[in-house]
């Protein structure tokens, strides 16, 4: 060798495997330029490749019947038990459209809508839209809208979303008959503002609406209703 001073260093190669996980970092300020003499080889140090991030789980409410009260239901998330009401039907296994009951399934929320004339924006981290007055849900199970929003008027049979009552000031659309829909399987089963003393609903699960607002801020982007 000309000068053992000039020596070139020379360092190990992470293998691929270990690079998914690893990164190589100089500690020393001169990593990256050519050697000099009279300095000592950089040193390395192994340091841990950022982990991907992993979907979080789905938050679920589950929601039970109330011990002789079928049309009203216990409602637990995080801890709390919160009444809410059901359909008149109760809760059933195989749902019909018009028979009443709320269908016992796990229900993803869609999105939430409410009603911007009425209350300030929701906290929530669903998806949010203001309902207009010519906002409609078609329920006619022989239509090709069937358990669609459908725009005001409709000549077909459908609910107004839009409604005087207050039930749909606050509203979630669940997932329920959406992907794939069958023909008088049940549609418009949503998460809404309940009537005082929790009457029974058409299907739906109903809350009163501030207690259904603080669910709303509580539940993240993926959170899903189990009926069981």
């Amino acid at each position: 060798l000309p000068d053992s001073r000039a020596a070139v260093y020379a360092t190990t190669c992470i293998s691929s495997k270990d690079d998914r996980f690893f990164r190589m970092r100089s500690t020393h300020p001169g990593a990256g330029s050519a050697p000099s003499c009279g300095l000592r080889p950089p040193a390395f140090a192994l340091t841990p490749r950022p982990k991907a991030r992993l979907a979080r789980p789905m938050a679920t409410v589950v929601v039970r019947p109330r011990p002789g009260r079928p049309s009203q239901g216990l409602a637990a998330f995080a801890g709390t038990v919160l009444p809410c009401a059901l359909g008149r039907s109760g809760i059933r296994s195989l749902k019909r459209e018009g028979d009443g009951a709320t269908p016992r399934a796990t229900l993803p929320l869609v999105s939430a809508l409410w009603r911007a004339d009425r209350l300030g924006r929701p906290r929530t981290a669903l998806a949010l839209r203001a309902i207009r007055s010519a906002d409609g849900w078609c329920d006619a199970p022989d239509d090709g809208r069937y358990n669609r929003p459908v725009p005001l008027p409709c000549p077909v049979s459908h609910e107004e979303l839009a409604r005087d009552d207050g039930l749909y000031d606050v509203l979630v659309v669940l997932d329920f008959n959406l992907r794939p829909r069958r023909a008088f399987g049940g549609s418009a089963i949503f998460l809404h503002c309940a009537r005082p003393g929790l009457v029974a609903t058409a299907g739906c699960v109903a809350f009163p609406r501030p207690v259904l607002l603080r669910l709303l801020a509580r539940l993240p982007a993926r959170a899903r209703l189990r009926v069981v």
